[in-house]
């Protein structure tokens, strides 16, 4: 009587003995192919590229923007198609928010933050924001300044609202436009250059203006010297984000308009800041007072007097 055991090792034995007389054998493996996978390495330059998409978080934006682009699919002159570009909770503004305010070097701000679900939610009300606070804050600057002098009689200066409204949406509409006909332009031209859709532009621009909402309130401030510094300090943080967003999709360009490109956007964003500055805060006062001018009878009395 053989026992199993004893059976299964007289069949092993066999194979195992060949295997010992000829070790150059070929042996055959059965393993899951995901295992394999993770085993085989990866082509020439591959960490490279990873490390870049890790940079720019490219992987998961362009995964997000897919199933963006599978959510928008309603025609663009229904209702539903514009409700997708509020469709933003609280937690992605305040976070695109703290992203314009404290950009990151080496980081794309539409990658990071936009092109998951682009909106139009954020600029909008930023936007309002800003010319509210524009306005108010440079007709209270206006009293604070005057405040305590006799001859000052205060009037509300209420066409500050109308141009700021125009200056802040014309900027945060109008120059976007422009610059996503020229980076079309572009990319007709040069084949590997970063496209960014216009929704993006407008979100970045828009969530670049935050910064200047604090500043027009502490605008208030009687000091020119202050306002300098503050306005210096908010071109540098929007100008900043601005300046690392456009700088990849240009940056592949000839290097003279690449150069110009950025030069351009950034001309135009201190033209914004340092022209509100001036016409709402630093602009020379008018006196409200109404004139009176002299009665006949009052001017004879005078020369009797005399």
């Amino acid at each position: 009587f053989i026992a199993q055991a004893d059976l299964e090792f007289m069949i092993l034995l066999p194979q195992a003995t060949s295997l010992a007389a000829s070790p150059d054998a070929a042996t055959v493996s059965i393993e899951d192919p995901s295992d394999a996978s993770k085993h085989q390495p990866g082509p020439p330059g591959r960490l490279g590229r990873e490390e870049d998409d890790e940079l720019l978080g490219n992987d998961d934006s362009d995964k997000a923007e897919l199933l963006a682009s599978q959510k928008k699919s309603s025609p663009f002159w229904t209702f539903e198609y514009y409700q997708t570009f509020f469709d933003v909770d609280t937690y992605q503004v305040f976070d695109r928010i703290k992203g314009s305010l404290l950009p990151i070097p080496g980081k794309n701000f539409v990658r990071l933050y936009i092109r998951s679900n682009p909106d139009l939610y954020g600029p909008f009300w930023i936007c309002a924001t800003l010319v509210f606070a524009i306005a108010i804050s440079g007709n209270l600057s206006n009293f604070l300044i005057h405040l305590g002098e006799k001859t000052y009689h205060y009037v509300p200066e209420f066409q500050k609202v109308s141009v700021a409204a125009t200056v802040i949406y014309a900027y945060a509409w109008l120059v976007p436009l422009a610059l996503w006909g020229f980076l079309m332009w572009r990319n007709s031209k040069v084949m590997n250059i970063v496209s960014y859709s216009f929704l993006e532009i407008v979100c970045v621009y828009g969530y670049s203006l935050f910064i200047y909402i604090p500043t027009a309130v502490l605008w208030i401030i009687p000091q020119r010297t202050v306002r300098w510094i503050l306005v210096m300090i908010a071109l540098g943080i929007s100008g900043s984000v601005l300046a690392m967003t456009f700088w990849p999709a240009v940056r592949e360009d000839n290097r003279r308009v690449a150069l110009a490109t950025l030069v351009t956007i950034l001309l135009l964003h201190v033209l914004l800041s340092v022209g509100c500055l001036a016409y709402f805060f630093d602009a020379p006062e008018i006196d409200h007072l109404p004139t009176t001018t002299a009665t006949p009878n009052q001017t004879v009395a005078v020369a009797k007097s005399s």
